[in-house]
């Protein structure tokens, strides 16, 4: 398989070094299996020299424009490492032809986290299923609206173009990567090898919703603090909504508008996260947590937890809760 892995400007190290480390493994894997097959490495950039630490130094390096001639099965966009990503794209446009010019050659590309801003930036990705980082995933959708984003999906595939979720999300889609090219059994043995739990399904639980007050919009500022300051006693959106001189239609386009969420949604929002966080650092119960968070309906708690977190609150509490004694 000739892997490439694109030297973009403003890459995320860690990126670069994850997808690394994992392929040379599995490099050890098929030589421990005696198996011919082999993952041949190269990064693609933009410099002559590029700046990349000493121990990534045995992989080679090839200019854009000379890989263009060369032969890829699969081209990998690492993660950036700001969330700039208007100045990453900028930054980073000479590589859009070439990723063009592959999918049109039925190279099979995949984005890590947040590198889908450059995949969808070829327009490549428009009609198609992709996936980002939980938190990048309000400024993809507002950035390329012709894509459909899955901002809970792990890994997506549509054809040859691959995305993942953030961070150890883009090791299920490197696993996907060497299932199709290696093998499933080489797959399960680096899964096992880099302790990656391959039964995740999505990446819900990894959200966190913190929003910042409006500064444009006295109105909406004034529902979001009412909402912040009140969730646990607010029944519905409407209570947050008494103390704000505008009609109940003019106030929902406006917040939408300056949010990007309907008040409804913005409020389970909040009330889910004060859930999460006292399921988190609390050995309340159940019961207790739903009562805390502004519900009164056990059902319609459960419903709308797993609906934001994909998990239900008591699995939410396995994996993130305290652990006493």
């Amino acid at each position: 398989m000739q892997l490439t892995i694109l030297l973009t400007s403003n890459h995320r190290l860690l990126s670069l070094v994850a997808a690394v480390d994992v392929f040379e493994n599995v490099n050890q894997i098929l030589a421990e299996e005696g198996s011919e097959k082999k993952v041949e490495m190269r990064f693609v950039g933009l410099l002559d020299k590029p700046a990349i630490p000493d121990y990534l130094s045995n992989i080679p390096f090839v200019r854009l424009n000379d890989a263009s001639i060369m032969k890829h099965d699969v081209v990998i966009v690492p993660a950036f490492g700001n969330y700039n990503m208007e100045q990453n794209i900028q930054d980073n446009l000479a590589f859009i032809p070439f990723l063009i010019e592959q999918q049109k050659k039925g190279v099979l590309l995949a984005s890590l986290c947040t590198g889908s801003f450059l995949l969808a930036a070829t327009g490549l990705l428009n009609g198609r299923n992709a996936t980002t980082h939980m938190e990048a995933a309000p400024h993809f959708a507002k950035a390329f609206p012709d894509v459909n984003l899955l901002p809970h999906a792990v890994i997506t595939q549509d054809e040859n173009m691959y995305t993942s979720g953030g961070a150890t999300s883009s090791f299920h889609l490197k696993l996907y990567i060497i299932q199709q090219f290696c093998g499933r059994d080489i797959a399960i043995r680096a899964a096992k090898k880099f302790a990656i739990d391959m039964d995740r399904s999505n990446q819900l639980h990894f959200d966190y919703f913190k929003p910042g007050l409006v500064n444009n919009d006295e109105l909406v500022r004034a529902v979001q603090v009412a909402i912040k300051n009140q969730y646990g006693d607010l029944r519905n959106v409407e209570d947050a909504f008494d103390a704000v001189p505008a009609s109940r239609r003019n106030l929902i386009r406006r917040f939408k508008h300056a949010t990007g969420i309907t008040p409804i949604k913005y409020l389970q929002k909040t009330k889910i996260e004060a859930a999460k966080h006292l399921l988190e650092t609390t050995n309340k119960d159940v019961l207790a947590v739903m009562i805390a968070s502004g519900y009164s309906d056990m059902k319609n708690f459960r419903q709308l937890f797993k609906t934001f977190t994909g998990l239900t609150p008591t699995s939410y509490r396995e994996k993130y809760g305290m652990r006493l004694g």
